[in-house]
């Protein structure tokens, strides 16, 4: 999903970069909404997902603080570890669908 994400932006600021006919910024804007619905899913989608480990790591942190135990602590550093990766793919999206927001303000104001 970053590639994608990465490529699509890539081809809005090569685009932006250069004039376009009414049609083609109405083209854009059509398309560029549908983007914005699907990665806008793909975001809530992330942060339901991520805020599960979130729970899931802080029960397992309580849990390990009355019971103890190894393994406890692996399963608590194992969920540490993926919530740590989920905010950071959460962030990169949320500020990526941000990005597409003010391109979709450009071609309103265009």
């Amino acid at each position: 999903m970053t590639k994608q994400i990465r490529a699509y932006l890539e081809i809005l600021e090569r685009f932006f970069a250069a004039e376009h006919s009414e049609e083609e910024l109405l083209a854009m804007r059509t398309e560029l909404l549908q983007r914005i619905a699907f990665y806008q899913h793909e975001r809530l989608i992330h942060l339901i997902v991520t805020m599960s480990f979130g729970v899931f790591f802080m029960l397992s942190l309580a849990i390990y603080f009355v019971q103890g135990g190894v393994g406890l602590l692996v399963l608590t550093a194992m969920f540490l570890v993926m919530l740590a990766a989920y905010i950071k793919h959460y962030y990169f999206l949320e500020n990526s669908v941000q990005r597409l927001y003010l391109f979709y303000y450009k071609v309103e104001k265009l």
